[in-house]
């Protein structure tokens, strides 16, 4: 799952070394924390949230085929 996020957010940005996925599992759920360049943030987010939202709804299809939810958080660096 890690790495759909990570291809994703890396055909996005511009400064592609600035990207970091941190994952935390839990019983539940796997939370994404995503922290990309403070330049870059725009891009990933989007006009009101619109790319973000996206991105978090393909991951709950991923995350559905395993049976696990998933939460994805985009940091500030």
């Amino acid at each position: 799952m890690k790495d759909i996020l990570e291809t994703i957010i890396l055909n996005l940005v511009d400064n592609k070394d600035a990207v970091k996925i941190e994952e935390e599992n839990t019983e539940k759920e796997i939370v994404f924390k995503v922290t990309v360049e403070n330049s870059d943030m725009g891009k990933v987010i989007g006009k009101q949230g619109r790319i973000a939202k996206s991105i978090r709804t393909v991951m709950k299809s991923v995350s559905a085929k395993e049976g696990k939810k998933v939460a994805v958080e985009f940091l500030d660096n």
